[in-house]
């Protein structure tokens, strides 16, 4: 059973802890652990007795300051994106019910918003002497963005992010010795739970870059390093960069499939396979590959440990829904009792909406999503993801989108989205032909100048044009 959340952050932060002037550097700010848990511990004085406080949460030492107080003081945390349009951030302040939205970066709009604005002064300082908020007691309200409707709050208690944390650590051999590197956003389980709470429990240095440029990264000279696809493919575009990172102990990708190209592009350019993982925020992370294990383009890995995984398919069928159950899970959706039901089978398992399929050594592989990467063609069941990655191993494709199209004859007709440089759509249609079987060849290809992404890269399928 892993220990309260809080309790590795109040200790001595290990070798690379508190006694380090440089243990949590956020773009140009760097603080000692004492310093972090001073400012923390003068916000946790501020807001202790609050319901909900939500933190803007731009790239800087102040929204981690925000977040380790409220977190401190036991009063859930809703992070809102700092670049949301003022429709997105009034509607999460006021679903969650949050009584203030605490800030460090001055924001123009701010004025307008429907709560009081607290701002977090980094040389405040207050020691803080609070218990331990209680295990199941409710960490961070999530917002989640949904395919239809406005974003729902998902409620992660303070015991499933001890419990994902602790058998990451695990799973990635991450100790105090680690420096942890990533750019990733604040306001995500990758950038946020894993990239910040991870570091401080673990009680490894972590410097945030700001932004996750290549030449950020490769600047650091640290041993673990965090990336979303989109980060994981700009590097390998530079070769300098890249081999910037030969030194480092572990890369870590995740929030995406990472396409087995830039699989491969890291491993030659770093001497590095990336590890995997899959997770939602609903569920943190559950499946992951091992510092100490295989690692497999296209396979995100085995269960951590308390996760139990299984696949809802079709007789016959060798891919279906992924289904999952362990202690990372989420308390359900804040005021949704609807929605929370529907996101669980009749006998308590969770139902990711993922498609995936487990080989016999248990490694999985992820498909895509069930609503737009689960193609269903001439009597054939087709992963996107696997037409993409087939895609992106011709030189000339850069990047690549599939989708199941509707179809009079087969039902729906495989379509490809490239962002490409001289190739036709014959060419693209022959080599993925080719590559997999010949049903899985697009039947129409369309040539964009970039793929819509949001703000963790990842391809938003339902802003690509008709088909």
């Amino acid at each position: 059973m892993s220990a309260p959340l809080l309790t590795s952050l109040a200790g001595s932060g290990g070798a690379s802890g508190g006694d380090r002037p440089d243990a949590l550097t956020v773009g140009p700010r760097a603080c000692s652990r004492e310093e972090l848990l001073g400012a923390a511990g003068a916000v946790a004085a501020r807001i202790a007795g609050a319901p909900v406080v939500a933190v803007r949460a731009t790239p800087t030492a102040e929204t981690v300051a925000a977040v380790v107080g409220a977190l401190l003081a036991g009063v859930p945390v809703v992070p809102v994106p700092p670049d949301s349009g003022p429709a997105e951030r009034d509607h999460i302040l006021r679903d969650s019910k949050a009584a203030l939205l605490l800030t460090g970066e001055p924001s123009e709009d701010e004025h307008a918003a429907p709560v009081e604005t607290v701002p977090v002064d980094l040389a405040e300082r207050a020691a803080w002497s609070g218990a331990e908020p209680a295990p199941e007691s409710t960490a961070f309200i999530l917002y989640t963005s949904g395919t239809t409707g406005a974003p729902k709050g998902a409620l992660i208690s303070r015991r499933a992010v001890a419990a994902d944390l602790d058998a990451l650590a695990g799973a990635w051999a991450w100790t105090p010795e680690d420096t942890l590197v990533h750019g990733l956003p604040l306001f995500h389980v990758h950038g946020l739970v894993l990239g910040v709470l991870g570091a401080l429990r673990v009680g490894s240095r972590l410097v945030h870059t700001g932004r996750p440029t290549p030449a950020a990264y490769a600047a650091v000279g640290g041993s673990l390093y965090f990336g979303v696809p989109t980060v994981w493919h700009r590097v390998v575009q530079d070769p300098a960069a890249a081999r910037a990172l030969s030194a480092a102990r572990l890369l870590v990708s995740g929030s995406a499939p990472l396409p087995a190209p830039v699989f491969r592009d890291l491993e030659q350019l770093t001497g590095h396979r990336p590890v995997e993982r899959y997770g939602m925020t609903e569920t943190l992370i559950t499946i992951s590959t091992r510092a100490d294990g295989e690692r497999r383009p296209g396979y995100v890995g085995t269960p951590l440990s308390g996760i139990r995984t299984r696949i809802a398919a079709e007789e016959g069928a060798e891919i279906g829904e992924l289904q999952l159950t362990g202690p990372t899970l989420f308390d359900g959706y804040l005021n949704r009792p609807e929605a929370t039901a529907g996101s669980y089978t009749e006998d308590g398992w969770f139902r990711t909406g993922d498609i995936a399929a487990v080989e016999p050594d248990g490694f999985h592989r992820i498909v895509g999503r069930a609503s737009t990467d689960l193609i269903k063609s001439g009597g054939y069941r087709i992963g996107a993801g696997e037409v993409e990655n087939a895609l992106l191993d011709h030189p000339a494709v850069r990047e690549a989108a599939v989708v199941g199209a509707p179809h009079e004859d087969l039902g729906q007709q495989i379509v490809a989205y490239v962002v490409v440089d001289g190739v036709s759509e014959a060419e693209l249609i022959d080599f993925v032909a080719g590559q997999l079987s010949v049903h899985k060849r697009p039947r129409k290809v369309r040539f964009l100048d970039a793929l819509p992404r949001n703000a963790m890269g990842k391809p938003q399928k339902k802003l690509l044009p008709p088909a």
